[in-house]
């Protein structure tokens, strides 16, 4: 196995739960060559909240989806803890998704004929692993969820649905938690609901949250926003507001 790159300097006593060294995914060859990601090397710690930002087609979904294991790199590596991901087979990389890795996506993906609480435990069901009682009913409480657990997702709003899909990947404890637009389908009240939600699951909880965003407003919640252009890291706000966000995203022309 490949060991992990250095951590990036970060906070005392952190520990960087995902990282990439040297990373590329090139679709195409030759004229039709495109590099969605040219060699990126980045870490992010554990307990914080970061975002990820940048223009369309700067390789933000691409980065995300090749650290969460739901894509594969062209070449370089991506570290979930001390695993290199590169290194495993379909099978293996399938079982640390699901153990591992907690997932929010914009379209919510709960599956329409379970519960909410089914949805919530289905990764857990299908590990064939029991949930820690104390701890589902605490991320149940914490998404306001607890009147709604036995619903079905067409008897929700978006935003409980979410809310489901936020407990579902809260619900395993697992290592990080990828979200991918998790407010686009949403409307802004709605949003800043769910991503209070997120942020206090890390101030909390001492969850570890990563998240894709084209919104300066989401981004405002993360500890830390990381900027994408042309594949490359191109600079990166700590403890960042709207207005700085703003401003760096006009520099890059989103």
């Amino acid at each position: 196995m490949t060991a992990p790159p250095p951590a990036p300097e970060g906070p005392a006593l952190s520990t960087v739960v995902a990282q990439t060294a040297d990373a590329y995914k090139i679709y195409g060859s030759g004229d039709t060559e495109v590099r969605a990601l040219d060699g990126i090397t980045v870490g992010f710690d554990g307990g914080r909240f970061s975002a990820i930002m940048g223009p369309s087609g700067s390789g933000k979904s691409t980065l995300m989806h090749c650290m969460a294991g739901l894509d594969r790199l062209t070449s370089g590596h991506t570290f979930i803890g001390g695993t290199d991901l590169s290194t495993l087979d379909e099978k293996d990389l399938t079982q640390l998704r699901r153990d591992r890795i907690g997932f929010v996506f914009q379209t919510f993906n709960l599956v329409p004929t379970l519960t909410a609480m089914e949805n919530i435990t289905l990764p857990m069901d299908l590990a064939g692993t029991a949930p820690d009682q104390p701890w589902l009913d605490e991320v149940i409480s914490t998404m306001a969820i607890a009147d709604r657990v036995h619903h079905r997702p067409t008897e929700l709003s978006g935003g409980q649905q979410q809310r489901v899909a936020v407990a579902r990947a809260l619900a395993s404890r697992p290592e990080i938690v990828f979200c991918d637009e998790p407010t686009g389908n949403l409307d802004s009240t709605t949003g800043h609901e769910i991503l209070g939600f997120m942020r206090r699951a890390v101030d909390e909880f001492g969850q570890t949250i990563v998240m894709v965003t084209h919104d300066p407003i989401a981004a405002s919640y993360a500890d830390r926003v990381v900027f994408l252009a042309d594949g490359h890291i191109v600079g990166e706000l700590p403890n960042p507001t709207t207005e700085q966000i703003l401003d760096q995203l006009k520099v890059l022309g989103d």
